[in-house]
């Protein structure tokens, strides 16, 4: 066989990979658009449901729930947001099929027994996030915000040394709905440390007994991601805080018994065995030093 056969060969598989990855990512690429066409025949109600936080906050001051468009096409975009949000969402289930499709065939059977697990429990986790973010940690968020309205009991001006001065929240419809993303989205994300972390434990990344030690290191990362990814209020960034560091700690718990169930397999396959290391020298050295 010729050089030239040789490299023919060995190309095949690869070029044959590279196309089924094209084929899985135009079929993710077709399934996104199709959510979003979807969520954007919905828009209107999906953007209704997301503004909950923010009315059911100005109803308790007894106000009305009015955001405004501050450009003629702002009202268009807002559509589009609330359609990529909701056709990724919607899609998500099939992009992770098309994932474990594309992997699976190239997992042992222990692999993928593994593995099926973490690729299920990524979507629930991030929903599990965005919803602890929109029903727990946004309204906390608008009703400190909001606080810094400027109006008398009855609505009338609140006056400013000699200049009668009022501050009342009209807000865009855009930068809400940005802020509103952000904070589902940064939830949903911190929400899949355990995954994350459990995963890099099974395939033995990381260990308990490492995550452990950079503890503190850890404790200031946490810090600077609840400061970049939440907005400047301090009631956001402690919530994300304690969530994301109780988050680190079960993480690590995930991780030891992860590697107690490793070794517990590994010394019922004869892997693990006490008295192998075994030293009569070193037993002799100990007796002596209990002397």
């Amino acid at each position: 066989m010729s050089q030239t056969d040789e490299i023919d060969d060995s190309s095949a598989p690869l070029i044959e990979h590279l196309a089924e990855l094209r084929n899985r990512l135009i079929h993710s690429v077709v399934a996104f658009i199709v959510g979003m066409v979807i969520c954007f025949t919905f828009a209107t109600p999906a953007f209704n449901f997301l503004t909950a936080p923010l009315c059911e906050v100005l109803a308790e001051r007894g106000q009305d729930c009015d955001l405004i468009f501050i450009s003629p096409q702002e009202g268009f975009f807002v559509a589009i947001k609330v359609s990529l949000l909701g056709g990724f969402l919607l899609a998500f289930p099939y992009i992770g099929l098309q994932m474990w499709r594309f992997v699976a065939p190239g997992l042992y059977k222990s692999e993928k027994g593994a593995f099926l697990p973490f690729l299920i429990a990524s979507p629930f986790m991030f929903l599990l996030g965005a919803s602890f973010a929109f029903y727990i940690v946004t309204p906390l968020a608008y009703d400190f915000f909001l606080g810094f309205q400027q109006f008398g009991a009855e609505g009338e001006a609140v006056a400013e040394g000699t200049a009668p001065l009022s501050v009342v929240f009209q807000g865009s419809a855009q930068e809400y709905l940005n802020l509103t993303i952000k904070f589902i989205v940064a939830f949903g994300l911190c929400f899949q440390l355990p995954v994350l972390l459990t995963l890099m434990g099974k395939a033995g990344l990381v260990s308990a007994e490492g995550l452990g030690n950079v503890r503190k290191y850890a404790v200031v990362a946490i810090l600077v991601l609840a400061a970049l990814v939440t907005p400047p209020d301090v009631i956001t960034q402690v919530i994300l805080f304690v969530v994301v560091y109780g988050l680190y700690e079960v993480s690590i718990w995930l991780v030891r018994r992860v590697e107690t169930k490793r070794e517990a397999e590994l010394r019922a396959q004869g892997y693990y065995d006490d008295d192998e290391f075994d030293d009569p020298l070193m037993d002799e050295f100990e007796k002596d030093d209990t002397r």
